[in-house]
C-alpha cells in the first residue's frame, strides 16, 4: 500500500498552549471544509488512502491529535476528549475555517462529538465511521495492551494489537503507521484511550448527539471486531441520522476499503458542507 502524496498537500505546524499539533491539508482551500479526526493508537496518516478521494469537492484538513503522530507528546498535559476536542477547535480558529463537516474514525468520532458539544459554531454536520455509541457495545479485550517493558513495541506486538481493527485475516497494516504507533509515549497511548472510556462512560454518544440538531451519518464495517456493529443502530435515537453499513469490512474501513467507505461520506458531505465563504 502506497501513501497519498500530492504536490498541493500542506503540511503546517500549530504551536498551541498545550503543544504543537501537525496538520495536513489538501484540495482546494475555497472549497468547503472537511475535518477528518484519526482513532487512538493512530495518526493522521491513517486517512492517506481516503484523501485522494475527497479533494476534488472539498478543503481536506487532518490534524494529529496531540501525543499522536508528529504532533507533540507532553507527559504534563491532558488527553481526555473534551480536551483533544478544544484543541482541535483551537486549530481550526487558527487556520481561519469557520465551518466544517467533522468526520471521526473509531475514537476520533468521540472527539467529533465532544467539539460539536463544545463548539457547535465550527460544525456543520458529523461523519462517525466505526465510533462505538457506548462501552456496553464493546467487544475487544479490556486488558491492557501494552506494559511498560514492552515499550516501545515490536512490529510483530504492534500487528497483534492492531489484527482486531481489520475484517480480514492476515491483513497487513502500513509499515508508516506502524512507525507512528511506535512514535507514541505508552503514557500518551495510556491516557488518550482512558479519555475514551471516560466520555463514553459519562454519557453515551447518542445521548449527547441528539439534542445538539448536527446532521448526522453514521457508517460502520458490518464485521467489525471491536464493536459490535448492531449497535450502530442506537444512533437511530438521534433526529435524521443516517446509518449505513458496510457488508465484509471491519473496524477501519477507511484503509481496508476507501472506495467504498467515500462513497456514502460523499453523497452526505455534499448535501451538508458548507458552502466556501
Amino acid at each position: 500500500m502506497t501513501s497519498f502524496t500530492s504536490d498541493s498537500t500542506k503540511s503546517t505546524t500549530l504551536s498551541l498552549d498545550d503543544g504543537d499539533l501537525h496538520v495536513y491539508r489538501d484540495g482546494p482551500r475555497d472549497a468547503p471544509a472537511l475535518l477528518l479526526v484519526h482513532g487512538s493508537a493512530s495518526s493522521a496518516r491513517s486517512w492517506d488512502q481516503l484523501v485522494p478521494l475527497l479533494t476534488g469537492s472539498h478543503h481536506v484538513i487532518r490534524i494529529d491529535l496531540l501525543g499522536h503522530g508528529r504532533s507533540a507528546k507532553p507527559d504534563d498535559r491532558d488527553y481526555t476528549t473534551p480536551d483533544q476536542a478544544r484543541r482541535v477547535g483551537e486549530a481550526l480558529d487558527r487556520l481561519g475555517v469557520r465551518r466544517a463537516v467533522i468526520a471521526g474514525h473509531s475514537s476520533g468520532g468521540a472527539v467529533a462529538t465532544a467539539l460539536a458539544e463544545e463548539r457547535p459554531d465550527l460544525v456543520s454536520a458529523l461523519v462517525l465511521i466505526n465510533t462505538g455509541p457506548s462501552l456496553d457495545a464493546f467487544i475487544a479485550p479490556a486488558s491492557a495492551a501494552f506494559t511498560p517493558s514492552q515499550w516501545p513495541p515490536t512490529d510483530e506486538q504492534l500487528r497483534r494489537f492492531a489484527s482486531t481493527g481489520f475484517s480480514r485475516p492476515g491483513y497487513q497494516l502500513p509499515d508508516e503507521l506502524l512507525d507512528e504507533v511506535r512514535c507514541m509515549t505508552l503514557h500518551t497511548l495510556a491516557a488518550t484511550m482512558q479519555g475514551t472510556r471516560d466520555y463514553l462512560q459519562q454519557r453515551p454518544l447518542p445521548d449527547r448527539l441528539a439534542p445538539l440538531g448536527e446532521p448526522l451519518l453514521v457508517i460502520f464495517g458490518e464485521d467489525d471486531r471491536r464493536w459490535r456493529s448492531s449497535s450502530a443502530a442506537d444512533y437511530r435515537t438521534v433526529p435524521g441520522a443516517e446509518v449505513e453499513l458496510l457488508p465484509g469490512l471491519g473496524h477501519t474501513p477507511i484503509l481496508e476499503d476507501p472506495e467504498r467507505t467515500a462513497v456514502p461520506l460523499l453523497a452526505f458531505t455534499t448535501t451538508h458542507a458548507n458552502q466556501p465563504h
